[in-house]
C-alpha cells in the first residue's frame, strides 16, 4: 500500500473519530433529551461515515478490487439514523418529557 493512501486512510480515521469524540462529548454534557438526541446524532453519523469511508479506501486498495460492504453499511447507516432519530423523538414528544430550562420551546403546547 502507498503512502498517500496510508495518509488518506489515516485521515478519515482521525477525522471520523474526531467526530465521534464530539458526540460522545455532547451525549454526557448537554443538559436534556432533545438536546441529547440532536448532538449525537449528526455527529456520529459523520464520524462513522467518515471511518466508512477510510474501511472502503484501505479494502478496496489493499485488494484490488471494489468493497461493496462498505457501501452497503453507509447506505444503511444514512438512512436508518435519521429515522431512528425522528422515532425517539416523536416518542419523547408525546411522552412530555422534561426539558432543562435553558431548552427553547414546548412543541406539546401548540
Amino acid at each position: 500500500m502507498s503512502l498517500w493512501l496510508e495518509i488518506l486512510v489515516s485521515l478519515f480515521l482521525l477525522l471520523g473519530s474526531g467526530f465521534v469524540l464530539v458526540g460522545a462529548i455532547g451525549l454526557h454534557r448537554l443538559p436534556d433529551f432533545f438536546t441529547r438526541l440532536h448532538g449525537p446524532t449528526k455527529a456520529t453519523t459523520l464520524g462513522i461515515g467518515g471511518m466508512v469511508v477510510a474501511s472502503l479506501l484501505f479494502f478496496s486498495f489493499g485488494e484490488k478490487g471494489f468493497s461493496l460492504h462498505e457501501l452497503l453499511i453507509s447506505l444503511f447507516l444514512f438512512i436508518s439514523a435519521p429515522v431512528s432519530a425522528y422515532m425517539l423523538a416523536k416518542a419523547a414528544v408525546l411522552q412530555q418529557l422534561p426539558l432543562a430550562p435553558k431548552t427553547r420551546g414546548k412543541p406539546w403546547e401548540q
